[in-house]
């Protein structure tokens, strides 16, 4: 991988594990263009996936302040209640990533037919959403917050975007268009650390060659900062996309995406 390829994966990564258009996907048709094996290179996926955790700390830092303060007071308040929606919302993802996050990759891969398939997916999961009758719930329930959690195990699958399933599923729920840009993006923090340090354990198995293979250290530089400076952007567009409902033109961009990645299949 080159400095340039290093550039482009880390942009996409960091745009798209925001905006829901699936990271995952995205980064398995830019390796394919490459010609290169970005995503099976796990100390560059690892160093990635930690600069859009950054990202989120960073843009949602006066909210994660808020939280964290909340939750160490004594009396229970809304922040322990809202950090127990995200906790709840975990479980499903916990269960898939630790029991089934390897079957899953070894019965559908990581192919373009799989991706394109799972971007068309997400284009009609978004546009449903688009579409549903508006409730407006003032607060996400520990049900819908399971329900979201159920939507980002299910997003595991590569074409699937986490951030379009779970936004998608909290309109179709009926919560407010306000709350749920930051929930879902608070409730995917923990779960991208943990397929970091499951990454990183797998690295450590499969020895040194096998987790930096033939990367050089500039390139992991290089897309840590195209992914941290990415996701920086994309969090707080789709924060704003998300309150103004526009996610119907996501919708028809994943399904051009998915269609053409099937041709190019």
């Amino acid at each position: 991988m080159n400095n340039f390829e290093a550039i482009i994966l880390g942009i996409l990564q960091g745009l798209t594990e925001y905006l829901p258009v699936s990271s995952s996907g995205h980064l398995v048709i830019g390796s394919t263009l490459f010609g290169i094996e970005g995503e099976n290179n796990l100390t560059f996926t690892i160093v990635v996936h930690v600069a859009t955790v950054l990202s989120t700390l960073v843009i949602l830092r006066k909210e994660i302040w808020q939280l964290l303060k909340g939750i160490f007071c004594k009396e229970w308040n809304n922040d322990k209640e809202y950090a127990l929606s995200i906790i709840i919302s975990m479980i499903p993802i916990a269960i898939v990533g630790l029991l089934f996050k390897d079957v899953i990759e070894d019965i559908f891969g990581e192919g373009l037919t799989i991706v394109g398939v799972m971007l068309l997916v997400t284009a009609t999961l978004l546009a449903f959403a688009y579409y549903a009758k508006p409730r407006n719930k003032e607060k996400i329930s520990y049900l819908d917050a399971f329900i979201i959690g159920i939507a980002q195990a299910i997003a595991v699958m590569p074409g699937l975007s986490r951030s379009g399933s779970t936004i998608a599923t909290g309109l179709i729920l009926g919560n407010k268009k306000e709350n749920l840009a930051q929930f879902s993006f608070l409730m995917v923090i923990p779960p991208i650390v943990g397929e970091a340090l499951l990454d990183t354990l797998k690295a450590v198995g499969e020895g040194t060659e096998a987790a930096f293979g033939s990367i050089s250290l500039m390139p992991l530089l290089l897309g840590f900062v195209a992914a941290f400076v990415s996701g920086c952007f994309a969090c707080k567009w789709m924060i704003n996309i998300v309150k103004r409902g526009k996610l119907i033109y996501f919708a028809i961009y994943c399904a051009i995406v998915g269609t053409l990645s099937l041709i190019l299949a």
